[in-house]
Parts: structure tokens; sequence; C-alpha cells
């Protein structure tokens, strides 16, 4: 796939990898970016993986909903994995129960 940005594609295997469980697949996906863009590129696209994990924390934990635009368009994904049987589904449902 061709995100229109150099290393793109080892981007997005990089992303992949870091929420997946395989360190293997880690490893691989860290040395394929680093030969396509650069080792300092690692700490930067890591980085900022981690601020959206760190983001997302924080939103749940503040009990920020999700926008309602939002809970219409994902409905059906949410039902098919289950999403909304997670703890943190209560800030979007206790304020657009409708929409859940």
């Amino acid at each position: 796939m061709d995100i229109g940005v150099p290393g793109g594609r080892e981007l997005l295997d990089f992303s992949d990898a870091l929420v997946g469980d395989d360190r293997k697949t880690l490893d691989a996906a860290r040395i394929a970016l680093a030969n396509s863009i650069g080792e300092e590129t690692i700490a930067g696209a890591a980085a900022v993986a981690a601020n959206f994990t760190k983001n997302d924390r924080i939103a749940n934990g503040c009990g920020i909903p999700t926008e309602p635009m939002v809970l219409k368009a994902t409905k059906e994904i949410r039902a098919e994995l289950n999403l909304n049987g997670f703890r943190s589904a209560i800030n979007s449902s206790r304020h657009f129960p409708d929409d859940m």
C-alpha cells in the first residue's frame, strides 16, 4: 500500500507490529523501517504511536465519550468486535445511549 510518504509501507508494518504480540515481527519491522528511512526514524515512529496510546488512555480515564458522529459510523463494527463490552464504553453509552 502506498500512503504517499517515504517508507510508508514500512511505517504501517511497524505500527501493526507495535500493537501485536510477536517480538520477531516487531524486530523485522524495526529493521525494515531503519533500512528504508533511517535508524533515527524508529524512535520518532515509536513516540508517535505511544502518544496516541497515551491520549486514548487519558480520554478513557477522564470519561470523555466518543462523538455521536463516530458512534453512528462505527455501530456495526463495534458490535462485530464487541467493543461496547469494554468498560470504557460506558463513557459513551451514558451520554449517547441511542447511538450505542
